[in-house]
């Protein structure tokens, strides 16, 4: 174990290290591990986490700086909330080892999948909105990730086990994985490829009149690095719409992507000034527009997934219907579009010189 050298009158030479540094981890019951260390004899004027670095050399030292500053060391049994803090040598140093999320990020979960398509090359999964795909800031587990290595184990052994695509969390539908290398390496240059088919349903605020193909880059916002937007300097990004129905406050399209850029369909319709219903962060701007119906997540659904099959090398294409959320939201725009045209239509809309068929009358023709 070597103790990181520092330009300073004293070193730690790593004899010593080995000598004097033991961790002995003992249980908590805070997810945490206590760690009993001591510091070599010679280490005198180093800093704390220059040491702890050394010490524990599995970790980051900037992690180690966050965990003396969260109280996490204590040394001689004082807590030392100061990562430059000199040590005089031989002190006893205790840390509380936090556990680290992101190994939490490759560990299996049990978590049920819809899976629509699976043989010894692929999988092919209809994903359910709210469910992260690949771990994250924030998502450390309970993703698509940790569900695929508890479905199938062998995915360890492939990078991302096997994720060659992403959906947003709140966006529905589906999702292929590779089961192996070489199956991964042959979708992803399917994916360079442009020939993996994908489409979407989406609701769009607003009256489109036709459809048409949105060609603008794509890159980190520049003001708000949580977001994306078309700039001049982003990567090419291609969707390609058209119009399946019409309503009074928005309009129901199918997209096809030509790239597979971060949030593509959102942006780019925002762009266009027709932003998805129900979208939390893209269209706060287009006031110009109806907000639609009221909808609690964006509404875009992968609904077509197509490519060649990497070891059949056949065509394969799947379809996903629409999640019951949206399917009913579309069922009352339809209703309320029948109403509206229903109320639109009086009586005073017919010519009363017009010969009227009586259809249906209420009662069977036999009253008094």
């Amino acid at each position: 174990m070597n103790i990181p050298q520092k330009k300073s009158k004293k070193s730690v030479p790593s004899e010593s290290v080995a000598a004097e540094a033991s961790a002995t981890p003992t249980g908590r019951g805070d997810d945490s591990t206590a760690l009993a260390l001591t510091a070599p004899v010679d280490c005198g004027g180093l800093r704390l986490d220059h040491v702890l670095a050394g010490l524990l050399p599995q970790h980051s030292r900037n992690r180690l700086q966050g965990w003396i500053r969260e109280g996490r060391v204590r040394v001689d049994g004082k807590p030392v909330a100061e990562p430059k803090h000199k040590l005089w040598g031989g002190e006893a140093i205790s840390v509380d080892e936090a556990v680290d999320e992101q190994l939490a990020a490759a560990s299996p979960e049990d978590i049920p999948l819809n899976v629509v398509f699976e043989d010894e090359t692929l999988l092919v999964i209809d994903k359910p909105a709210g469910l992260v795909v690949h771990p994250a800031a924030g998502n450390w587990s309970g993703t698509l990730l940790n569900a695929l290595l508890h479905h199938a184990p062998q995915l360890s052994s492939i990078p991302r086990a096997g994720i060659v695509h992403r959906l947003d969390k709140d966006t529905s539908g589906l999702l292929v994985v590779a089961k192996t290398l070489e199956a991964q390496t042959d979708l992803v240059r399917q994916l360079q490829a442009r020939t993996v088919k994908r489409e979407y349903q989406a609701l769009a605020r607003g009256v489109l009149e036709r459809g048409g193909t949105v060609d603008a880059a794509i890159g980190r916002h520049p003001m708000q690095r949580t977001k994306m937007a078309v700039i001049m300097n982003g990567k090419p990004a291609r969707t390609h719409y058209r119009i399946v129905e019409r309503f009074s406050t928005c309009t129901l399209i199918e997209c096809s992507l030509e790239t597979g850029r971060t949030h593509q369909i959102r942006v780019h319709l925002d762009h266009i000034g027709h932003p998805l219903v129900g979208d939390p962060v893209y269209g706060r701007a287009a006031n110009r527009v109806p907000r639609g119906p009221a909808f609690d997540r964006q509404f875009l659904h992968a609904r077509k997934l197509g490519l060649v099959h990497p070891g059949s090398g056949k065509s394969m294409l799947w379809k996903s219907p629409l999640p019951d959320d949206m399917a009913d939201l579309l069922d009352q725009l339809r209703l309320d579009a029948a109403m509206e045209a229903d109320a639109a239509l009086g009586d005073d809309d017919f010519d009363d010189d017009h010969e009227v068929e009586l259809i249906y009358e209420y009662g069977d023709g036999d009253d008094d």
